[in-house]
């Protein structure tokens, strides 16, 4: 093996006026650009994948139970909050966060519009780093014991359309029966997630005034909201929580509340293992060109060396020791500049994106770590297999011809 690595480090093209030098620059810089894409466009795609996971969880939950009602309407049917499934959904593997919630359709009235909204009622349990993450102007609402709270925040889409800011006093109207209820609330928080379907339509206010408008009591509620600590293990997570259902309840995970827009997501995966088959191929390519120009090269030194003893599969092993080098040179500078460009992304958000179209301002990115792991060694090894082909050359090269040549 010594003598391999030896004769590899010494005879293999350092000399820049050598014909295969060029192309073995070539091929460093094509293998670092393969890498570079790769690297960058797994992290942008599941950055954006986490992304719009993470806000239409957000806005509900992994999992959502409700009442099993069959009915068709649009009015929550109640349920109990302390009811024994209660505790015993708490305490499920991989279960991280249960919450009340209730939903109530109606509108706000200004001088000038009317627009329909959805009051979102949650109580005080209920995890508000997603809004708060969200926040363009003011704060969350409170949650006073002594009575329901009359703050509530609003997306910065309805905010614009009816000329709300900070502080203003919104009457809203919501329907109950064959007649309606009308409240007064304060905006005390403006939020914007860029999901236009969500963004268009929901207030999120304190759950005692849904309860009130539903009349129902305090130990009421329109359903319970599951978070799960892995959203790579939602199906085995919801059919553990759905075993602790009764009869008259039902649940649905946020994949089948929204499939189109995962199934989009999922869609993604698809443009990611194109890219990488794509960037694979160039790599490949760029690799097998330079070796075999290494081969064509040196075609007298592979006679020499088997002329003086050495064997096929020893001549074999000092050109993939050098095509080795080449391809982890490549591999590193890729992986340092698509790491320099993803975290210059990611802190400084340097490529903005039409929120509309993209639900999100900027290019997300995902640093993983594994992620570079992962396409480093799966390009080195792709590379090592392909070059086993043109290596095989060199078996045919008889040391007699080569020598009598020169």
């Amino acid at each position: 093996m010594f003598f391999e690595r030896f004769v590899a480090r010494r005879f293999l093209p350092r000399d820049r006026k050598s014909f295969s030098g060029p192309l073995v620059r070539i091929a460093t810089y094509s293998i670092a650009l393969g890498v570079m894409v790769m690297v960058m466009a797994v992290s942008i795609l599941r950055g954006f994948q986490g992304e719009i996971r993470q806000k239409v969880v957000g806005f509900g939950a992994h999992l959502v139970v409700t009442s099993y009602d069959m009915g068709n309407t649009y009015e929550e049917m109640p349920v109990g909050m302390e009811r024994p499934e209660v505790e015993r959904i708490r305490h499920t593997p991989g279960v991280r966060h249960l919450n009340f919630f209730a939903n109530k359709g109606g509108m706000i009235k200004t001088e000038e519009q009317i627009h329909g909204i959805v009051l979102k009622g949650v109580d005080s349990g209920y995890d508000t780093s997603f809004f708060a993450a969200n926040m363009v102007e003011g704060r969350l609402f409170d949650f006073p014991k002594e009575k329901a709270s009359n703050e509530v925040i609003v997306s910065q889409t309805i905010a614009n359309k009816l000329n709300l800011t900070l502080g203003d006093k919104v009457r809203t109207y919501f329907w109950q029966g064959e007649s309606y209820r009308a409240r007064a609330f304060e905006v005390c928080g403006i939020y914007n997630t860029d999901l236009t379907d969500f963004d268009e339509h929901y207030v999120v206010g304190d759950l005692r005034q849904v309860q009130r408008l539903n009349d129902w009591d305090s130990t009421t509620a329109g359903g319970y909201e599951v978070l799960v600590d892995d959203f790579g293990k939602l199906d085995e997570v919801a059919g553990l929580v759905i075993a602790q259902l009764g009869y008259d309840l039902t649940m649905h995970t946020v994949v089948e509340q929204n499939p189109a827009l995962f199934a989009w997501l999922n869609l993604l995966d698809s443009n990611i293992v194109l890219i990488i088959i794509i960037m694979m191929m160039v790599c490949t390519v760029a690799i097998v060109s330079a070796l075999l120009i290494m081969i064509f090269e040196k075609t007298s030194t592979i006679g020499l060396l088997k002329a003086l003893g050495a064997d096929n599969r020893s001549v074999r092993r000092i050109f993939l020791y050098k095509s080795a080098a080449i391809i982890a040179k490549g591999i590193v500078v890729g992986d340092v500049v698509a790491w320099l460009l993803c975290w210059l992304q990611a802190r400084f958000h340097l490529v903005h994106l039409d929120s509309a179209s993209y639900m999100m301002e900027n290019v997300p990115i995902d640093l993983n770590p594994w992620t570079y792991v992962a396409i480093s060694v799966g390009s080195l090894v792709v590379c090592m297999v392909a070059l086993l082909v043109p290596t095989a050359y060199i078996s045919h090269i008889e040391p007699a011809k080569t020598i009598k040549f020169d």
